[in-house]
Parts: structure tokens; C-alpha cells; sequence
């Protein structure tokens, strides 16, 4: 296992990351996801830690709490040393009834921050994220609120997901101006089925040295080989619960790359589409979520698995996103200047 600095701070977490939204779901939309319970949990999170595991996401959404719970205990049971691990989890979703629970207003943060130690029976939150954007809490309230967090001691680390490139370089330039605890990372969607981030935020996060948590690396499961364009399907979430949103043609396509990749290497398609990942230079962590032990064991399986120039240009060709305004104008008048940038580097 490979350990990468979560962004421009001075925290190392491994290049895969255990997800726990698999963890305590009911008859609900969380159960559509997993219903793990907390002995096919510990199982879980032994394997990850045995193989070099240290970083650990969930929220406190995922089963209304429930997910955070067992976690806490499964690190409890294992008898995980705290310093050996890193524990992330987010704020944002509804926690109740009320208007007031929910949001990113410092009410809604410095709550539930005291609520997410308490099942993770924690004393701090290595890496605390905002799940998504507030449009009703100004973005100052919010990181005044973190910060308060930081100052406290019950938070180490802060971070974003799912926010637009503006929104979290808004959030950066409040955070340097005012002084307060900067933002180290973002946790988004990103895959070869689901290229988008590519456009504005994958540029944004090299610049600001920012570091990207990827969730759902293979598209909610379409990217595990179990679906192809004749109507081969599996079991699985995707079956019922058909997120995120993906284009199926261009994805069928990464996946017919893929199974010839896997073929000549060896291993499965799933992890030539977690290893691509982990060969794009903007990428910090993937984050991998499963609901029995032999699929983490393959997932994990993808940090052995190097591909060549030749076959990442090869996936790049059947899913590169088209260009688009002003990319396209961007890169056209770069060229002006491009050519003396690289006479001043030789």
C-alpha cells in the first residue's frame, strides 16, 4: 500500500480508503446500498487494515448515524490504535425534523460534530467535510464554524465534497483571507465512465493543492464488469439503484478496453478501472465501498496493478470528454506562450 499527502498538508493516508456506506442500512435507500451489521463490518475493516489501510470515510447521513456507530465500534473491538488510522466523516443531510436540522450553519456543524465523536466514540474527527453546498448558509458562517472546530481540537483536518470549482475556491480565499483553518481536500465523483470533473476541478485541485477523495470509483458498480451492452447484468446496487448517473454508451465502451486489459494482466476489470485512477496525477485517495470481504480483496487488488502508456491512452481515446468552451479557446491561445514555458524549463 502507497501513502499520499493529503493535499498541501502534512497528513498521509493510503492511496485506497475504506468506505462505509455499506454499513447499517434498513428497508430504506440506505439499505439498497448495504444492511452490513457490525460483525460483517469488523470483517471489513480487518481486511482493509491488514493490507495497509489507514484511512476510513463515512458520514453521518449514511443510516441515519448507524454507519458512524458501528465503525466505532469495529475500531474499538479490533483494538485499533488511534494513531494508526485516519477517520473522515461529513456533515450536511438531514438529522431530524426541523429546518435547523441541516445545512452547514454553525448551529447544524457544532452539533453534529459532538453527535459523530460520540458514535464514533472519538475525541476528534481526523478529516471533518462538508457533504455538499449550503446555498443558504453564506460560505463564511460555514468556515468560521470548522474553524471553531479546529481550535477546539475536536477536528484535525478539513475538507469538501461535492462542491464546483468556485464555490471551493471561494472557500479558500475566505479561509487565507480571514486566517482561518484551510480546506486540504475535496471528495468527488470520478471515473472513466464520469470524466467531468477533468473540466474545471481537476485543474482547480492541482493548483490549490487540494487533495481528491474519489467516491464511487466504479460508477455505482457499472464498472465492474458485470454489465455489458447485450443486457448482461448482476446483482448488485446498480440493479436498483441506478446512481450516479453515467453515459452507458461511452462507459460500454471503457468497459470492452478494459476486459482486454484484464485479460492480458490477469486480473479483474474492476481493478483496471480503480488502478486507472490511481495513475491520474490529480487523485490522492479511492475511496472503496463493499458489501462482503472477497470484493475488498479485489478491490484492493488494483494498488498491484500498473498500466502502460499504451493502455491508459487507450482508455483515454474511447472516454476523453469533448472539447468545450473555453477549454477548447484556453488551450488554443496557451500555445502562445507555451513554447518559451518549455525553452525556460530545458
Amino acid at each position: 500500500m502507497r501513502y499520499r499527502r493529503l493535499g498541501h498538508s502534512g497528513l498521509f493516508v493510503s492511496e485506497l480508503c475504506l468506505g462505509t456506506m455499506t454499513f447499517g442500512g434498513a428497508d430504506d435507500m440506505w439499505g439498497q446500498v448495504g444492511k452490513l451489521r457490525q460483525e460483517e463490518a469488523d470483517a471489513l475493516l480487518k481486511t482493509a487494515l491488514d493490507a495497509g489501510i489507514n484511512f476510513i470515510d463515512t458520514a453521518n447521513i449514511y443510516a441515519n448515524g448507524r454507519s458512524e456507530e458501528i465503525l466505532g465500534q469495529s475500531l474499538k473491538s479490533l483494538g485499533v490504535r488511534r494513531e494508526d488510522v485516519v477517520i473522515a466523516t461529513k456533515v450536511l443531510g438531514p438529522m431530524g425534523d426541523g429546518p435547523n436540522a441541516r445545512g452547514a450553519s454553525r448551529g447544524h456543524i457544532l452539533d453534529q460534530a459532538k453527535a459523530s465523536l460520540s458514535r464514533l466514540q472519538l475525541d476528534h474527527i481526523d478529516l471533518y467535510q462538508i457533504h455538499g453546498f449550503d446555498p443558504a448558509t453564506p460560505i463564511t458562517e460555514t468556515l468560521e464554524a470548522l474553524d471553531t472546530l479546529v481550535r477546539q481540537g475536536h477536528v484535525r483536518y478539513l475538507g469538501l465534497s461535492n462542491w464546483a470549482a468556485w464555490q471551493v475556491v471561494k472557500a479558500v480565499g475566505i479561509a487565507e483571507a480571514r486566517r482561518l483553518a484551510p480546506i486540504v481536500s475535496l471528495q468527488a465523483y470520478y471515473t472513466l465512465a464520469g470524466r467531468d470533473l477533468e473540466r474545471e476541478l481537476a485543474p482547480m485541485l492541482l493548483a490549490e493543492e487540494i487533495g481528491l477523495m474519489v467516491w464511487s470509483p466504479l460508477a455505482g458498480g457499472f464498472l465492474s464488469g458485470k454489465f455489458d451492452r447485450e443486457g448482461k447484468t448482476a446483482e448488485g446496487r446498480r440493479v436498483n439503484f441506478d446512481f450516479p448517473p453515467v453515459d452507458k454508451e461511452r462507459a460500454y465502451d471503457a468497459i470492452d478496453v478494459m476486459r482486454g486489459i484484464a485479460a492480458d494482466k490477469g486480473c479483474t476489470v474492476a481493478q483496471v478501472a480503480l488502478a486507472w485512477l490511481l495513475h491520474q496525477k490529480v487523485v490522492t485517495s479511492v475511496i472503496l465501498g463493499a458489501k462482503r470481504v472477497e470484493q475488498l480483496a479485489d478491490n484492493i487488488g488494483a494498488a498491484e496493478v500498473t498500466l502502460s502508456g499504451e493502455e491508459l491512452e487507450a482508455l483515454d481515446a474511447v472516454t476523453r470528454l469533448p472539447a468545450e468552451y473555453p477549454g477548447w479557446m484556453i488551450e488554443r491561445q496557451s500555445e502562445y506562450r507555451g513554447e518559451l514555458m518549455q525553452d525556460t524549463s530545458r
